[in-house]
């Protein structure tokens, strides 16, 4: 028997070529999707094996460095690993959730907690801020100029410490003060020595003093002048002094005069008395002649000047106290409004009271205190009690 053999054609052949490329053809995409995911597959595990490799970083916790070893791939893990635990108020360099490499330096700054007292107001605040300025900035609370922060802004923060910012507040007011007038003598050769008259009143001016007051948390705590001005010029008192010398008086002569006779005779004493046929008593002195209705004897005197507090310049009577002219009487020994003739002093009217004028007392009006102090008291005076009309020279 002979061996079978198949029979090949051209076209066999043809067909098996045909079918091999179109088995590459359609495969080929399939192929190239399967050498990507391997290719990436690899780099995948490559970056595991990579990361879970041992790692060396830099720690740097409130100034303080150390260098710790780790597997893990993100912050929070190794800050885990290591049982370093992070506030939300702490400062970090990086991300928590960020992954770490062989050879990073992470950077943790502790906020410390500070009370921050201002305005009436106290709060906490947790702060990596370095300086107390830094932490009031932080905080929100404005410092104006003059305000006062305790402890200073440069003072290096500390936990738990207490910051307090004071208010400074600065307010001018005006006070017036009375400038006192001076008195001024001149001398007045028309007058006699001893009498002085009113030229000029005097007049208080006014000054106004700028003060400045300061205040803290609306406190006073200090004051001072920053500044003066007037605002009323004072006006100064000027005095007319005697300079005429006196002339010199005569003894008085006493005269009596009866309806049927009338005798005169001369008595060294210092009054002299006249009494006419119906009792009325004249006396003449320095050329004037007057009638008297009465004659004190043993009279004190003392003065006084409105120039002493209390002392107005206005007398009982309603007429303005006048040096060489007004004196304080008792009104049931002297009327009010009377004149009288002083020995040794001369013409007074009794314009003024006061409540240690009782009797045979006499209160002498000075405008200058020194002046009414320099007369002290006088006694055993004699003092003609005259009328409401002042004898004038014959």
């Amino acid at each position: 028997m002979g061996t079978f053999q198949p029979e090949e054609t051209h076209e066999s052949r043809s067909s098996s070529k045909s079918f091999a490329l179109r088995w590459k053809h359609e495969n080929m995409r399939q192929m190239a999707l399967i050498a990507i995911f391997s290719i990436a597959l690899t780099i995948m595990i490559l970056l595991v094996v990579y990361g879970q490799a041992g790692k060396q970083i830099s720690l740097v916790i409130d100034g303080k460095a150390q260098v710790v070893e780790t597997r893990t791939g993100m912050l929070q893990e190794m800050l885990e690993e290591q049982s370093i635990t992070v506030s939300p108020h702490d400062k970090v360099s990086m991300s928590m959730n960020g992954a770490i490499t062989d050879g990073d330096r992470i950077v943790i700054e502790r906020a410390v907690p500070v009370n921050i007292t201002a305005d009436g107001d106290t709060k906490t605040l947790y702060t990596t801020d370095s300086s107390v300025e830094d932490a009031i900035q932080k905080s929100g609370i404005q410092v104006e100029s003059n305000d006062k922060v305790y402890p200073a802004l440069g003072t290096a923060i500390k936990a738990d410490m207490k910051i307090r910012v004071v208010r400074v507040t600065k307010r001018t007011v005006n006070v017036e003060q009375p400038i006192a007038y001076k008195v001024i003598k001149t001398a007045d050769p028309s007058l006699y020595k001893g009498d002085n008259r009113v030229v000029v009143n005097g007049k208080e001016g006014t000054l106004v003093q700028h003060i400045e007051k300061v205040f803290q948390d609306g406190e006073l705590v200090s004051k001072k002048m920053v500044g003066k001005s007037v605002a009323n010029n004072r006006v100064d008192k000027v005095i007319a002094v005697g300079t005429k010398a006196k002339p010199v008086v005569k003894e008085p002569e006493i005269q009596t005069v009866s309806a049927q006779t009338s005798t005169t005779k001369k008595a060294t004493t210092t009054n002299s008395k006249k009494t006419s046929a119906s009792g009325s008593k004249v006396i003449t002195v320095s050329g004037t002649s007057f009638k008297y209705s009465k004659v004190l004897k043993n009279v004190s005197m003392t003065a006084y000047s409105s120039e002493e507090p209390g002392i107005g310049t206005k007398t009982a009577s309603g007429t303005r106290v006048t040096e060489g002219r007004t004196i304080a009487v008792d009104p049931k020994v002297i009327p009010i409004g009377w004149w009288v003739y002083i020995e040794g002093l001369g013409f007074r009217r009794a314009e003024d009271t006061g409540g240690a004028i009782k009797g045979n007392k006499i209160d002498v009006y000075y405008d200058s205190v020194k002046h009414a102090l320099n007369f002290g008291r006088k006694k055993g005076k004699t003092v003609y009690v005259i009328g409401p009309v002042k004898p004038e020279a014959n």
